[in-house]
């Protein structure tokens, strides 16, 4: 269990944190007392997301960010540095959906903006994230990654490639750094009702109902429940977890 003011004093930085699981993960780590950077590629969101923790007495600034360009990250972690002087915690949850295609039918380009975002993404951003982490004393990181990247699903080659490259990448890091007093953790959700699964449906109410009773709660996640997830790894009451990859599925994976 978190404890309401666990975080308080400590610096969040959080990718993908416009809207969505990364907003309500923001908006959580602000009520848990944390000084957040929400930092996404979406100002006119991120910025929102920052004024709504701002309304409810937070702490929160906008770094706008590309997590595909190394500069743009450097940038990012920079800024985070300048504002609060160190990262105790990060969330590299940036990421997007694929177009739906058979492995042979993907384009390039569209799986080379896939990889970019979800998985080169991911690592640019542990890059710089554990540097400053090795020269502080320690932190805690919470990647995004997703069902499919423990199990799989037709015409989505490069995302479950992507996802299934997160959870690897999180479990080297995690050995890497174990001596670092850096735990290095990821969850794995379902379908959760975002931006991202209202773009992937385009509108489409037969394909959003068959994705939602495909799960075993017959609902949609929300993503306060996934945010509660990035919370508990990030927390005291998870100091021992370490590589692992957290499914939050409601069952799904097990059936």
């Amino acid at each position: 269990m978190v404890e309401t003011a666990e975080f308080a004093g400590s610096v969040a930085l959080l990718t993908g944190a416009a809207t969505g699981i990364g907003r309500a993960t923001a908006l959580a780590f602000a009520s848990a007392g944390a000084k957040v950077v929400v930092a996404d590629i979406d100002e006119r969101a991120g910025r929102e997301t920052v004024q709504i923790i701002r309304d409810g007495g937070g702490d929160a600034t906008f770094v706008q960010v590309d997590v595909s360009q190394t500069g743009d990250v450097a940038d990012m972690v920079g800024q985070a540095l300048s504002a609060y002087g160190r990262i105790d915690v990060a969330h590299n949850n940036a990421g997007v959906e694929a177009a739906k295609a058979t492995t042979h039918e993907i384009s390039e380009e569209d799986w080379d903006r896939v990889i970019d975002i979800n998985l080169k993404g991911v690592w640019l951003c542990m890059k710089q994230q554990i540097a400053v982490m090795v020269e502080q004393g320690g932190g805690a990181i919470v990647n995004t990654a997703s069902t499919v990247g423990i199990l799989a699903q037709p015409n989505m080659a490069a995302y479950v490639a992507s996802k299934h490259g997160v959870i690897g990448l999180t479990k080297a890091a995690a050995i890497e750094y174990v001596g670092k007093n850096i735990r290095v953790n990821a969850v794995c959700p379902a379908v959760v009702a975002t931006p991202m699964f209202d773009r992937y449906t385009k509108g489409d109410a037969a394909l959003a109902a068959e994705l939602e009773s495909a799960l075993p709660m017959k609902r949609l996640i929300e993503p306060h429940e996934v945010a509660a997830a990035v919370l508990w790894l990030s927390s005291k009451s998870a100091s021992y977890l370490n590589g692992h990859a957290l499914v939050i599925d409601g069952g799904l994976s097990i059936q």
